[in-house]
């Protein structure tokens, strides 16, 4: 299985639990990732395209396994910073 997802990280959870509300009250996820996210992509608005098992780390793998296609995660504390994710794509078994 693979996924294709894009995500907004940044270091603080509080900021993430607002930018989460504000993705869930309609704003754009890219554009929020393009304006706060630390990860280089940004520039892609957040896309981080089709990776596989064992290429990120286990707790932003598991949230992904969980999603369904178009799906948003709650906040997904790693040793990177706190991602709010978002499942574009499923391919494989």
């Amino acid at each position: 299985m693979e996924w294709k997802a894009s995500h907004i990280l940044v270091k603080d959870r509080a900021l993430a639990m607002e930018l989460l509300k504000r993705v869930k009250q309609g704003a754009s996820f890219e554009g929020l990732a393009r304006e706060f996210s630390t990860c280089p992509s940004k520039a892609q608005g957040g896309d981080l395209g089709w990776f596989g098992p064992g290429k990120m780390v286990p707790p932003f793998e598991s949230a992904v396994k969980k999603l369904g296609v178009g799906s948003l995660s709650d906040v997904v504390a790693t040793s990177f910073g706190f991602h709010i994710i978002k499942v574009t794509g499923k391919r494989g078994d």
